[in-house]
């Protein structure tokens, strides 16, 4: 007699569905959970991320192909830093770590670099979190792990993330290390891939505080990460301590937000997939099964941007001048809408949204010379 299918093995299942017939998942990376969480409204980045479908071949099989993401010449570029700053093992990151975070520890002669090497996530995550017990609890080194695999627990599904590195100090804190090849040019760098660096970090951070939990003495993860970036412009590294702690709480908020994967999974009619390998009107019915919340925002973190963009247009939706305009236009959600209520065809003279929009229309109107629209009187 077959043994009942629990509710976790039933969503896995359900998820392999939806990404179609033999399609290996694609990881969820700390970058995309990062953006992710920057929109929980949207059900379509939630279902498709946690799925694991590759976004950017879905919205190629749409007929939208993404133009987001690194180009060749910056990833070969970035590890060949990153492999330069873990030399001799990881020497120079080691004292920055301690230079610009832990002054009063002792300096680091040696440090132990445990082997992470396991079968799939599950066993990498397994084993990263035994070499982070057994270095919290040799107190007095320094422990550095290189790529450790961790897992944080995302609208019911596990997503797998790979920190650049995390050490643990002599004290047996834990801190999370960000490797980035953009330049620091006296001693401070881009404040938007910075910002964009930090909610990165303060989801492994998240993540590291879910091991800590775990343990019998949990330690502390240090709120402050360490960015490591080339100095000037030589490929010398330098870094520099980031509170995250902001980022940190915003990230969580949100996470605790986002609709449940099995819930939005739930609502779809039966038989939805987004393979890539499907009709394009077949895809493109899936796809739209979902509610989307397109922003501008979109462009710089989601593959699915320019078709989410082409359909919000089509459709007048106001999320497409930007979030802060909708949030100013209360439950006028068309363009269409917005010009009606300014021209006085429609709305409640009453809602302050309305009545600003018409006070702007005959304002407009004044200072064009024209006649005033009828109804802004």
């Amino acid at each position: 007699m077959p043994l009942p299918r629990t509710r976790g093995t039933a969503l896995r299942h359900r998820l392999a569905e939806l990404r179609g017939p033999d399609v290996p998942a694609k990881a969820l990376d700390a970058r995309a959970l990062a953006a992710l969480a920057a929109n929980p409204g949207c059900k379509r980045r939630a279902i498709l991320d946690g799925a694991g479908v590759n976004k950017a071949a879905l919205a190629g099989a749409l007929g939208s192909p993404s133009a987001f993401g690194q180009s060749q010449f910056a990833l070969t570029r970035g590890n060949a830093f990153e492999a330069k700053v873990k030399a001799d093992g990881g020497a120079e990151l080691l004292r920055l770590v301690r230079e610009k975070l832990d002054r009063g520890a002792e300096p680091p002669a040696h440090a132990r670099v445990p082997e992470l090497t396991a079968t799939g996530p599950e066993g990498r995550t397994a084993r990263t979190a035994l070499a982070l017990r057994e270095a919290t609890e040799a107190p007095g080194e320094w422990t550095l792990l290189d790529h450790p695999m961790l897992a944080l627990d995302v609208a019911g599904s596990p997503a797998f993330l790979e920190p650049d590195a995390v050490v643990v100090h002599p004290d047996g804190s834990w801190t999370v290390v960000e490797i980035k090849s953009f330049p620091m040019l006296d001693g401070s760098a881009d404040p938007a891939k910075v910002g964009a660096a930090a909610r990165q970090a303060a989801v492994y951070v998240l993540a590291l505080e879910e091991v800590a939990a775990r343990l019998e003495s949990a330690p502390r993860v240090r709120d402050r990460v360490l960015l490591v970036c080339p100095k000037d412009f030589s490929n010398l590294p330098t870094a520099s301590a980031v509170d995250v702690r902001k980022q940190r709480a915003v990230t969580a908020r949100q996470l605790d937000r986002l609709t449940r994967i099995e819930d939005i999974a739930d609502a779809l009619p039966a038989g939805t997939c987004f393979s890539p390998e499907l009709p394009a009107a077949d895809l493109t019915a899936a796809v739209e099964s979902v509610p989307a919340a397109y922003a501008p925002e979109c462009l710089s973190a989601c593959e699915l941007a320019f078709h989410c963009r082409a359909r919000s247009l089509e459709s007048g939706a106001v999320t497409s001048l930007g979030r802060s305009v909708r949030a100013e236009l209360g439950g006028l959600t068309t363009v269409e809408d917005v010009l009606s209520a300014a021209r006085g065809e429609s709305g409640d003279p009453d809602d302050p949204a309305v009545a600003a929009l018409r006070r702007a229309a005959r304002l407009r109107a004044e200072a064009l010379g024209q006649e005033a629209v009828a109804g802004c009187r």
